[in-house]
């Protein structure tokens, strides 16, 4: 089987996956996907598993709400190896996926331990970062019906970020602290430039909050 027929199959597998938000759909798959391929050509890092985890990582989700929410990735894990022994994908390779899937989550806490898991973690949490990040992040509090922000504290300044009541909270409890954790260099050479979007945008809204009277003037400077 030839590596696009192998992708040609687990994108038609994944195409069929219900996702439980907004923000984990087939387009996060494939960018994770382009993601995790550039990184491991940058690392040197194994595509035969690098590929198959970055497509199949999110195969089962939960609800961001979940109080099981950890278990995902695990469950994902699962599926995928018996998705890819469905397939005849060379045994030789199942432990490593299973764990570079296991690993991915956020809210699993499981330490990476192969360079293949190291470069899949980093593509997913590259994509809650920049405009996709934001968008993503707007999505999910859509979704569940999230107040944008706490009007009393809009940047969480003097009190910590509860990100399942406010949307704008999962900035300051999550998203900023990203690149904290990644483990590649050319991850964190991209995390860099997408953390600078989030600091951006959250200067623009605080600057457009702060506006209590707007002139004609100032109306006009905003025309293109």
């Amino acid at each position: 089987m030839t590596e696009i027929e192998l992708e040609a199959l687990m994108a038609d597998y994944m195409s069929d996956r219900v996702s439980t938000d907004p923000a984990h759909d087939i387009l996060h798959v494939r960018r994770v996907v382009s993601l995790s391929r550039a990184l491991a050509d940058s690392e040197q890092a194994d595509l035969q598993i690098v590929l198959p985890a970055a497509w199949l990582h999110d195969c089962i989700t939960l609800p961001k709400d979940a109080a099981d929410k950890h278990l995902a990735s695990t469950l994902a894990a699962d599926e995928a190896v018996r998705f890819l022994r469905s397939i005849d994908y060379p045994a030789q390779h199942l432990d490593a996926i299973y764990h570079a899937i296991q690993a991915h989550s956020y809210s699993a806490a499981v330490k990476p331990e192969t360079l293949e898991a190291c470069v899949v973690q980093d593509a997913d949490r590259l994509d809650a970062l920049g405009a996709i990040g934001i968008a993503r992040c707007m999505l999910v509090g859509g979704a569940l019906h999230t107040p944008l922000y706490n009007p009393d504290d809009v940047f969480c300044e003097h009190r910590p970020p509860t990100d399942k009541e406010y949307v704008l909270d999962h900035f300051y409890r999550k998203l900023l602290h990203l690149t904290d954790g990644l483990h590649t260099a050319s991850a964190r050479l991209e995390a860099r430039r997408r953390r600078q979007a989030l600091l951006f945008f959250l200067d623009e809204l605080r600057r457009e909050l702060s506006v209590s009277r707007v002139n004609d003037d100032q109306f006009r400077l905003l025309d293109f």
